[in-house]
């Protein structure tokens, strides 16, 4: 069974983190989760419908189970895309293409690649701080 769960808007992958560490100390029959990078404020949620309720009602921002199960079809066009796979190593000089800092040339520091975030810091900053951005803000240097 497929439920779709309502969340914060922009904290879903909080959402989906929270769920995994709760899921494995409790137990519980939640056999997969979705979090789809363009639609937000939901996510997908496969396994027991009890479970999903008992493990949102605990869960911080989330917001609640919306009863209607949901088919495989209805989900499918959030599968089929694959992510492309992140090119940036440590060391490497880019350049950040949005955000705040957009235009500005940094350095990787740090890449994670589960959630698609590279931790920068900024060449011409007086102090170097570093700052964990989306892998898609930054642009490797030619």
């Amino acid at each position: 069974m497929i439920l779709t769960v309502r969340t914060t808007r922009g904290r879903e992958k909080t959402v989906v983190n929270s769920m995994r560490s709760k899921v494995k100390s409790r137990n519980l029959d939640i056999r997969a989760v979705l979090a789809p990078d363009d639609l937000k404020g939901y996510i997908f949620v496969e396994g027991n419908k009890q479970d999903v309720k008992d493990i949102v009602s605990d869960l911080r921002n989330a917001r609640g189970v919306i009863d209607q199960e949901i088919g495989l079809d209805q989900i499918e066009k959030y599968l089929s895309e694959e992510q492309e796979e992140i090119k940036i190593e440590e060391g490497d000089e880019v350049e950040v293409v949005g955000g705040p800092f957009k235009g500005e040339d940094a350095k990787i520091k740090r890449v994670d690649d589960t959630n698609r975030e590279v931790t920068i810091e900024l060449l011409d900053a007086a102090v170097p701080i570093p700052t964990t951005v989306d892998a898609d803000m930054v642009r490797k240097k030619a």
